[in-house]
Protein backbone atom coordinates (compact mmCIF):
# COMPACT_ATOMS: atom_id res chain seq x y z
CA UNK A 1 0.00 0.00 0.00
CA UNK A 2 1.52 3.22 -1.27
CA UNK A 3 2.11 5.40 1.29
CA UNK A 4 -0.34 8.60 2.17
CA UNK A 5 2.57 11.17 1.86
CA UNK A 6 4.29 9.99 -1.07
CA UNK A 7 1.07 10.46 -3.31
CA UNK A 8 0.70 12.61 -6.22
CA UNK A 9 -1.08 15.49 -5.08
CA UNK A 10 -3.56 16.63 -7.75
CA UNK A 11 -3.84 20.35 -9.27
CA UNK A 12 -5.25 23.43 -7.29
CA UNK A 13 -8.42 24.24 -9.46
CA UNK A 14 -7.77 27.82 -10.15
CA UNK A 15 -10.47 30.63 -8.92
CA UNK A 16 -12.85 31.53 -11.60
CA UNK A 17 -11.47 35.41 -11.27
CA UNK A 18 -7.65 34.54 -11.22
CA UNK A 19 -6.04 34.99 -14.69
CA UNK A 20 -2.98 32.76 -15.74
CA UNK A 21 0.22 34.34 -15.26
CA UNK A 22 3.43 33.77 -17.40
CA UNK A 23 6.11 31.95 -15.33
CA UNK A 24 8.74 34.45 -13.72
CA UNK A 25 12.23 32.45 -14.00
CA UNK A 26 14.49 35.28 -13.11
CA UNK A 27 12.17 38.00 -12.00
CA UNK A 28 13.06 39.71 -15.17
CA UNK A 29 9.49 39.70 -16.64
CA UNK A 30 7.84 41.01 -13.52
CA UNK A 31 10.61 44.25 -13.43
CA UNK A 32 9.82 45.02 -17.00
CA UNK A 33 5.94 44.80 -16.19
CA UNK A 34 6.00 46.96 -13.54
CA UNK A 35 8.36 49.46 -15.22
CA UNK A 36 5.92 49.59 -18.18
CA UNK A 37 2.98 50.27 -15.58
CA UNK A 38 4.83 53.19 -13.96
CA UNK A 39 6.04 54.35 -17.11
CA UNK A 40 2.56 54.70 -18.54
CA UNK A 41 1.18 56.05 -15.11
CA UNK A 42 3.63 58.77 -15.14
CA UNK A 43 2.56 59.65 -19.05
CA UNK A 44 -0.60 59.79 -18.37
CA UNK A 45 -0.22 62.29 -15.52
CA UNK A 46 1.90 64.88 -17.43
CA UNK A 47 -0.50 64.39 -20.44
CA UNK A 48 -3.61 65.30 -18.44
CA UNK A 49 -1.63 67.76 -16.72
CA UNK A 50 -0.70 69.11 -20.25
CA UNK A 51 -4.49 69.11 -21.46
CA UNK A 52 -5.96 71.36 -18.71
CA UNK A 53 -2.39 73.45 -19.10
CA UNK A 54 -3.62 74.45 -22.85
CA UNK A 55 -7.27 74.97 -21.74
CA UNK A 56 -6.21 77.05 -19.39
CA UNK A 57 -4.22 79.04 -22.01
CA UNK A 58 -7.17 78.66 -24.41
CA UNK A 59 -9.77 80.05 -21.91
CA UNK A 60 -7.39 83.19 -20.99
CA UNK A 61 -6.76 83.94 -24.66
CA UNK A 62 -10.37 83.88 -25.53
CA UNK A 63 -11.46 85.64 -22.71
CA UNK A 64 -9.00 88.59 -23.84
CA UNK A 65 -9.72 88.34 -27.54
CA UNK A 66 -13.48 88.82 -25.86
CA UNK A 67 -12.73 91.70 -23.35
CA UNK A 68 -10.66 93.80 -26.02
CA UNK A 69 -14.26 93.62 -28.30
CA UNK A 70 -16.54 94.47 -26.00
CA UNK A 71 -14.08 97.34 -24.49
CA UNK A 72 -14.20 98.78 -28.09
CA UNK A 73 -17.88 98.39 -29.07
CA UNK A 74 -18.65 100.36 -26.10
CA UNK A 75 -16.33 103.13 -26.27
CA UNK A 76 -17.70 103.70 -30.08
CA UNK A 77 -21.56 103.19 -28.37
CA UNK A 78 -20.07 105.88 -25.75
CA UNK A 79 -18.58 108.01 -28.62
CA UNK A 80 -22.15 107.79 -30.40
CA UNK A 81 -24.14 109.07 -27.54
CA UNK A 82 -21.58 112.52 -27.05
CA UNK A 83 -21.84 113.05 -31.06
CA UNK A 84 -25.44 114.72 -30.28
CA UNK A 85 -24.23 116.05 -26.69
CA UNK A 86 -21.35 118.13 -27.43
CA UNK A 87 -21.02 121.62 -28.41
CA UNK A 88 -19.00 121.17 -31.38
CA UNK A 89 -17.31 118.93 -33.50
CA UNK A 90 -13.81 119.95 -32.48
CA UNK A 91 -14.81 118.96 -29.20
CA UNK A 92 -16.16 115.29 -30.49
CA UNK A 93 -12.59 114.97 -32.39
CA UNK A 94 -10.62 116.03 -29.84
CA UNK A 95 -12.77 113.22 -27.54
CA UNK A 96 -12.52 110.54 -30.70
CA UNK A 97 -8.76 110.56 -30.57
CA UNK A 98 -8.22 110.40 -26.53
CA UNK A 99 -10.82 107.18 -26.94
CA UNK A 100 -8.93 105.63 -29.89
CA UNK A 101 -5.63 105.96 -28.42
CA UNK A 102 -6.82 104.10 -25.27
CA UNK A 103 -8.70 101.40 -27.22
CA UNK A 104 -5.08 101.04 -29.53
CA UNK A 105 -3.30 100.62 -26.05
CA UNK A 106 -5.53 97.73 -25.28
CA UNK A 107 -5.49 96.51 -28.90
CA UNK A 108 -1.62 96.33 -28.66
CA UNK A 109 -1.43 95.01 -24.73
CA UNK A 110 -4.14 92.08 -25.80
CA UNK A 111 -1.63 90.98 -29.07
CA UNK A 112 1.15 91.01 -26.87
CA UNK A 113 -1.06 89.11 -24.74
CA UNK A 114 -2.41 86.24 -26.74
CA UNK A 115 0.97 86.13 -28.80
CA UNK A 116 2.14 85.40 -25.38
CA UNK A 117 -0.26 82.64 -24.65
CA UNK A 118 0.23 80.90 -28.42
CA UNK A 119 3.65 80.51 -27.48
CA UNK A 120 2.47 78.59 -24.55
CA UNK A 121 0.56 76.51 -25.87
CA UNK A 122 3.25 75.41 -28.93
CA UNK A 123 5.53 74.28 -25.56
CA UNK A 124 2.50 72.47 -24.41
CA UNK A 125 2.27 70.56 -27.38
CA UNK A 126 5.54 69.91 -28.48
CA UNK A 127 5.33 68.49 -24.62
CA UNK A 128 3.21 66.28 -25.24
CA UNK A 129 3.98 65.13 -28.37
CA UNK A 130 7.16 63.87 -26.33
CA UNK A 131 4.46 62.01 -24.08
CA UNK A 132 3.23 60.50 -27.11
CA UNK A 133 6.41 59.67 -28.38
CA UNK A 134 6.36 57.48 -24.87
CA UNK A 135 3.44 56.14 -25.71
CA UNK A 136 4.90 54.98 -28.81
CA UNK A 137 8.32 53.60 -27.24
CA UNK A 138 5.92 51.22 -24.98
CA UNK A 139 3.76 50.34 -27.73
CA UNK A 140 4.87 50.52 -31.08
CA UNK A 141 1.68 48.66 -32.55
CA UNK A 142 -0.06 51.31 -31.32
CA UNK A 143 1.91 54.01 -33.82
CA UNK A 144 -0.73 53.52 -36.78
CA UNK A 145 -3.22 54.55 -34.55
CA UNK A 146 -1.77 57.51 -33.66
CA UNK A 147 -2.52 60.59 -36.06
CA UNK A 148 -0.70 63.68 -34.40
CA UNK A 149 2.81 64.36 -33.94
CA UNK A 150 5.21 62.33 -31.84
CA UNK A 151 8.72 63.96 -32.74
CA UNK A 152 9.08 67.42 -30.69
CA UNK A 153 10.66 69.35 -33.96
CA UNK A 154 8.73 72.44 -35.49
CA UNK A 155 7.34 70.40 -37.82
CA UNK A 156 6.28 67.69 -35.05
CA UNK A 157 4.47 70.12 -33.27
CA UNK A 158 2.79 71.83 -36.06
CA UNK A 159 1.59 68.11 -37.01
CA UNK A 160 0.10 67.85 -33.62
CA UNK A 161 -1.67 71.65 -34.87
CA UNK A 162 -3.37 69.83 -38.26
CA UNK A 163 -2.21 72.65 -39.93
CA UNK A 164 0.45 71.90 -42.96
CA UNK A 165 4.54 72.60 -42.10
CA UNK A 166 4.63 74.75 -44.84
CA UNK A 167 1.59 76.74 -46.75
CA UNK A 168 0.53 76.06 -50.60
CA UNK A 169 1.25 79.74 -51.20
CA UNK A 170 2.24 82.81 -49.92
CA UNK A 171 -1.49 84.09 -50.58
CA UNK A 172 -2.91 80.76 -48.90
CA UNK A 173 -0.25 81.62 -45.77
CA UNK A 174 -1.67 85.16 -45.43
CA UNK A 175 -5.70 84.30 -45.35
CA UNK A 176 -4.56 81.91 -42.54
CA UNK A 177 -2.89 83.69 -40.64
CA UNK A 178 -5.63 86.77 -40.90
CA UNK A 179 -8.24 83.83 -39.95
CA UNK A 180 -6.36 83.15 -36.68
CA UNK A 181 -7.22 84.86 -33.38
CA UNK A 182 -3.98 86.77 -33.40
CA UNK A 183 -4.92 87.65 -36.92
CA UNK A 184 -7.98 89.26 -35.85
CA UNK A 185 -6.75 91.61 -33.16
CA UNK A 186 -3.81 92.55 -35.61
CA UNK A 187 -6.47 93.77 -38.20
CA UNK A 188 -8.81 95.00 -35.54
CA UNK A 189 -5.30 97.06 -33.76
CA UNK A 190 -4.15 98.48 -37.35
CA UNK A 191 -7.77 99.78 -37.97
CA UNK A 192 -7.61 101.50 -34.70
CA UNK A 193 -4.62 103.02 -35.37
CA UNK A 194 -5.89 104.02 -38.80
CA UNK A 195 -8.62 105.31 -37.33
CA UNK A 196 -6.49 107.39 -35.00
CA UNK A 197 -4.25 109.07 -37.22
CA UNK A 198 -7.23 110.21 -39.63
CA UNK A 199 -8.88 111.41 -36.57
CA UNK A 200 -5.58 113.83 -35.73
CA UNK A 201 -5.07 114.81 -38.97
CA UNK A 202 -9.06 116.15 -39.21
CA UNK A 203 -7.64 117.65 -35.81
CA UNK A 204 -4.90 119.27 -37.12
CA UNK A 205 -6.76 120.86 -40.20
CA UNK A 206 -6.25 118.08 -42.97
CA UNK A 207 -8.94 117.76 -45.39
CA UNK A 208 -11.51 114.57 -45.27
CA UNK A 209 -9.86 112.69 -48.38
CA UNK A 210 -6.84 113.40 -47.29
CA UNK A 211 -7.27 111.92 -44.12
CA UNK A 212 -8.50 108.97 -44.68
CA UNK A 213 -5.68 108.23 -47.40
CA UNK A 214 -3.10 108.78 -43.95
CA UNK A 215 -5.81 106.39 -42.35
CA UNK A 216 -5.35 104.03 -44.96
CA UNK A 217 -1.84 103.78 -45.38
CA UNK A 218 -1.32 103.63 -41.47
CA UNK A 219 -3.35 100.49 -41.23
CA UNK A 220 -1.37 99.05 -43.86
CA UNK A 221 1.85 100.20 -42.65
CA UNK A 222 0.31 98.87 -39.22
CA UNK A 223 -1.00 95.80 -40.11
CA UNK A 224 2.91 94.92 -41.89
CA UNK A 225 4.44 96.02 -38.95
CA UNK A 226 2.80 94.13 -36.42
CA UNK A 227 2.68 91.01 -38.69
CA UNK A 228 6.89 91.43 -39.30
CA UNK A 229 7.33 91.37 -35.58
CA UNK A 230 5.00 88.47 -34.62
CA UNK A 231 6.93 86.68 -37.40
CA UNK A 232 10.08 87.15 -36.38
CA UNK A 233 9.10 86.48 -32.65
CA UNK A 234 7.51 83.00 -33.41
CA UNK A 235 10.66 82.55 -35.86
CA UNK A 236 13.03 83.32 -32.65
CA UNK A 237 10.86 81.16 -30.08
CA UNK A 238 10.61 78.37 -32.41
CA UNK A 239 14.59 78.44 -32.83
CA UNK A 240 15.47 78.06 -29.05
CA UNK A 241 13.42 75.60 -28.22
CA UNK A 242 15.01 72.15 -27.32
CA UNK A 243 14.61 68.53 -29.18
CA UNK A 244 14.88 65.98 -27.83
CA UNK A 245 13.13 63.45 -30.20
CA UNK A 246 13.97 64.70 -33.88
CA UNK A 247 12.45 62.72 -36.46
CA UNK A 248 15.14 60.10 -37.95
CA UNK A 249 16.96 61.21 -41.22
CA UNK A 250 14.54 60.14 -44.72
CA UNK A 251 15.16 57.08 -46.26
CA UNK A 252 15.11 55.01 -42.70
CA UNK A 253 11.19 53.69 -43.28
CA UNK A 254 9.55 56.05 -40.61
CA UNK A 255 6.20 57.29 -41.58
CA UNK A 256 5.29 58.77 -38.74
CA UNK A 257 6.05 62.63 -37.74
Amino acid sequence: MMDEGLSPRAPEPRRPNESARAPVTDGALQTVSDRDALMLQVLSTEHFSLLSQRGLVYNEAFTRVGMFLTFVSMSFVALALLSNALPSANDLVIIAAIVLGIDLIVALATVIRVANAYGEDFVAVQAMNRVRRGYAELAPEAMPYISTGTYDDVAGVVTSYGTPVAPSSTLSGLLYGFSTSIGLLVIVAAILAGALVSVLALAAGAGGVFSLLLGALAVLLFMVGLAGIGIRGQVRSQASIVIRFPPPPEGSGSVQG
